[in-house]
């Protein structure tokens, strides 16, 4: 009997405890007609309202509650017998929202008529601040991956990447989605891509830096493949314990082309003061040893003696040629600049280079304007183009065509930017190109040094070009190459133009406004593989108020146009790297688009110098071009 009552008190003990616990929850009992039949103590702590105040009042009315569907849609599916659970949003009797999530059950009642609504409801307020914290914060670093102009890239002690900025993946061509999950060493080339877990297994064993802290310039490799220069910062933190890595990435390619090109003009430069100076000795030299042959010339009467003299005095000449040209490219000739209209100077001895080409070469003189005068040796700039007629004949030695172009030029700030040795102002262009056999990247780094020549033994002294590249510098000006194999050579001499004499007249106020440049709306496709000219090329167009795209080979452009479907016209260069040129890239494209608009550049003469026939109208704009031009012809093919 005792052991009966006290199993009977523990059991009452425990259905007390039960009990106060039931009333401390968050819990409302209502009908269907959702009006309270109790309110338990923790009700009265989150609501604020007391169990007297709260019983038989309507429970949605009380506590102002914002429902995620329909009440009664809530309480049909309560009729069937399903429970129903979601968010709620109510309102405390100080009228401020509390979310909370809300489950409800049907129990049965005194009435078995009207069984009774069991709501439990667990306040989640705190938990959804935290959350929308956290989504704003990762909107926040979003955002910040999104806009940072270097690339950014987050990995963890694996080296598993978690985050990739917008830059990288201009950068190295991969998409977030391409990358996330997958070890960094992706994005270097060999032998760092196998060292890199080693090495970040290293740092973690023993501290020891190579990198993070510090920064070098490494190598980065591309989706499709192409390995760049790039500097590379990696910060460290910790988070939960575990270490973080954050590496921001600078591209290095156009530095270290402009540093390229730095160090080869600072190289031709001190070629050329050598050259010259010692041509200035020699010419000295031979001063004295061709005076001193004329007078024994003139004491002696023995004929086999006259001959070797004669001799001796023609290798002297000989020997004064050579310094001469080496005087030019040192910028030491002596030169008798006169203001001449160029168009008229080459047109008038165009009759002595066709003799220089022969038969088998096209020669083809374009004169573009009237306003083509330069202070210029005549001489020196004839000597100059047959050494480039000479070149050109060499190098097409089954037949083809030389182009002289001529024009007048402005070279702005942004062509500048993308040469250094480029001084702006006004420049007679004169544009030598032929469809020969072009040159290797690396004959074109020395086809301005004096001796240089890849042609064989006794078939030239190798300073036609160094003569050529001197003379422009020395008349103020400067010289350009542009060559590709199979594809021909195009030499630009850039002189300093001269203002006629109908330019000279006193301009009214209304003459000095600058030409307007047209403006445009329509999304533009660029392909262009110089990382600077393309640069250039897409400010010029986003000041216009053009939207843009931009590829830097066939390939990636083909890619951009099918993902985007209104572009209007697509700019692209003829020669390009990857196996895809402009006009195979065109093809391609007007397959899928025949109403597309294209517009072609070139550092060619013309389009027919490249090898193809791009002769559709107004699709053909050579470089160097400056903003106007670029903007005037696309309003002629987009309108």
């Amino acid at each position: 009997m005792n052991d009966q009552s006290s199993g009977q008190q523990a059991a009452e003990t425990r259905l007390d405890e039960i009990a106060q616990i039931l009333d401390s929850a968050n819990i409302i009992v209502h009908g269907f007609d959702g009006v309270i039949s109790r309110w338990t103590t923790g009700c009265e702590r989150l609501y604020g309202w007391s169990r007297q105040e709260a019983i038989g009042r309507v429970v949605h009315e009380l506590l102002s509650t914002i429902f995620p569907e329909p009440l009664a849609e809530i309480r049909a599916k309560i009729a069937q017998q399903v429970d129903w659970q979601g968010e709620l949003i109510h309102h405390g009797r100080d009228g401020k929202p509390i979310i909370v999530a809300s489950r409800w059950v049907v129990a049965s009642s005194v009435d078995p008529a009207r069984p009774v609504i069991v709501q439990t409801n667990t306040d989640i307020s705190d938990l959804k601040q935290i959350q929308a914290d956290l989504a704003g914060r990762e909107a926040h670093l979003r955002s910040i991956l999104a806009t940072v102009p270097e690339s950014m890239i987050v990995i963890d002690e694996l080296g598993v990447i978690a985050s990739f900025s917008t830059a990288a993946e201009k950068l190295f061509g991969y998409s977030a989605g391409d990358v996330h999950g997958k070890n960094v060493s992706m994005l270097m080339p060999s032998p760092d891509r196998q060292a890199h877990d080693g090495y970040l297994s290293h740092y973690l064993t023993t501290g020891e830096r190579r990198i993070i802290g510090y920064g070098r310039v490494v190598s980065g490799r591309r989706k499709d493949g192409t390995v760049f220069p790039m500097e590379l910062s990696v910060g460290e933190a910790v988070a939960n314990g575990k270490r973080i890595f954050t590496g921001f990435v600078r591209d290095l390619t156009s530095r270290h082309k402009i540093e390229e090109e730095l160090r080869q003009s600072q190289k031709m430069e001190a070629i050329g003061q050598l050259t010259g100076g010692l041509a200035h000795d020699f010419n000295n030299l031979l001063t004295v040893i061709s005076g001193n042959l004329e007078m024994i010339e003139a004491r002696l009467q023995d004929t086999k003696l006259l001959s070797l003299v004669s001799e001796a005095q023609a290798a002297a000449e000989d020997g004064a040629k050579l310094t001469a040209q080496l005087l030019a490219f040192g910028r030491r000739q002596p030169l008798n600049p006169k203001p001449m209209d160029v168009g008229r100077f080459v047109s008038g001895f165009s009759g002595l280079l066709r003799r220089t080409l022969g038969e088998a070469i096209e020669l083809r003189t374009v004169i573009t304007g009237s306003a083509n005068e330069a202070l210029v040796d005549g001489s020196q700039l004839q000597n100059a183009l047959l050494n480039l007629a000479i070149n050109a004949r060499d190098a097409m030695p089954r037949g083809g065509l030389l182009s002289i172009e001529i024009s007048r030029m402005r070279l702005d700030a942004d062509y500048a930017r993308m040469y250094p040795e480029v001084r702006t102002g006004d420049y007679v262009l004169i544009a030598v190109t032929d469809n020969g056999a072009g040159m290797s990247s690396e004959t074109k780094e020395r086809a301005f040094e004096p001796f240089f020549t890849t042609k064989g033994m006794g078939a030239g002294t190798g300073l036609g070009l160094s003569m050529v590249y001197g003379f422009a510098k020395q008349s103020g000006g400067l010289v350009q190459l542009y060559s590709e194999i199979g594809q021909g050579t195009s030499v630009r001499i850039f002189l300093p133009a001269q203002k006629a004499r109908t330019e000279m007249e006193p301009v009214h106020a209304d003459d000095k406004k600058p030409d307007l440049i047209p403006k445009g709306f329509e999304r533009i496709l660029v392909v262009e593989d110089d990382v600077r000219v393309r640069r250039v090329t897409v400010s010029r167009l986003l000041d216009a108020g053009y939207s843009v795209l931009e590829a830097s080979n066939g390939t990636e452009a083909l890619a951009l146009f099918q993902e985007n479907h209104d572009i209007a016209l697509l700019f692209t260069d003829v020669v390009m790297p990857g196996g895809m040129t402009g006009d195979e890239l065109a093809h391609k494209i007007r397959a899928m688009r025949p109403e597309i608009k294209v517009l072609f550049t070139s550092g060619y003469a013309e389009p027919t110098i490249a090898g193809r026939e791009l002769a559709e109208a107004g699709s053909w704009l050579k470089k160097p071009y400056t903003a106007r031009q670029l903007a005037v012809r696309l309003r002629e093919l987009l309108d």
